[in-house]
């Protein structure tokens, strides 16, 4: 079940992408719920309830609180990362300002079935890959991390320190065997450092920064391939 929010301000908006999400799900035969609001203040209402939203389309020129401010409040307040946020509006200039809210998507109205359907199989094959997990052990207990959760594995020696959003853990280990585990998704950026990018807030040259302001070095010789998959990706 994947749980799909809509928040517009425009009733009609919310029933035309309510209909088209209908349409995708029937299609490939997955099962949802939509949840629709029409406010900002009531879409972070209900998150506060720590309600779960997989998947959020979310207007961005909303009355008195906008979606960069709802936008702000899920990475920020709720520090909910997992979320795939769409963002919908009428212009298209809001790339600065969208870029620290991490969005998954940004679709200019009128918005069509064939954007929909295009941006719904991109968030569900993410979705499925933040639901896989790295296992790791510690001494004679075996520990299970989503990969979503994860924002970085650094090494020293021969222990690995594995940060996540709920704090770190040590174990012993190669990194280039960790490596081998995660999906494509993460980016060797050092022999000493894998990132998982879906917390990366900025690209520099020779660093990256986190969104818990975390900066971390790229070495010489990943800095080449880093730029091509950015280029490549974003």
């Amino acid at each position: 079940m994947y749980n799909i929010g809509i928040c517009d301000d425009g009733k009609n908006i919310c029933s035309s992408l309510e209909e088209m999400i209908l349409q995708y799900a029937e299609k490939i035969n997955i099962p949802v719920e939509i949840k629709i609001w029409y406010t900002g203040e009531g879409l972070c209402d209900y998150l506060k309830e720590r309600q779960q939203i997989d998947i959020l389309f979310l207007d961005i020129e909303l009355f008195e609180m906008t979606g960069i401010q709802a936008g702000d409040f899920i990475r920020n307040r709720l520090e909910d990362r997992g979320m795939q946020i769409i963002y919908i509006s009428g212009k298209s200039s809001y790339a600065r300002e969208l870029f620290k809210t991490q969005p998954m998507d940004f679709l200019v109205k009128p918005i069509t079935q064939q954007n929909i359907n295009e941006t719904l199989e991109l968030a569900i094959k993410i979705l499925k890959k933040s639901m896989e997990k790295f296992e790791f052990q510690i001494g004679h207990d075996f520990y299970y991390v989503p990969f979503g959760s994860i924002l970085y594995f650094s090494s020293e020696g021969r222990k690995i320190k594995i940060f996540t959003a709920n704090g770190e853990r040590e174990f012993y280990g190669k990194l280039r065997d960790v490596s081998k585990r995660l999906s494509d998704s993460f980016l060797n950026i050092h022999h000493s450092y894998i990132v998982n990018p879906e917390y990366v807030m900025h690209y520099a040259y020779d660093t990256v920064e986190l969104m818990d302001g975390t900066i971390l070095p790229i070495s010489k010789a990943n800095r080449k391939h880093i730029r091509e998959r950015i280029m490549r990706e974003g």
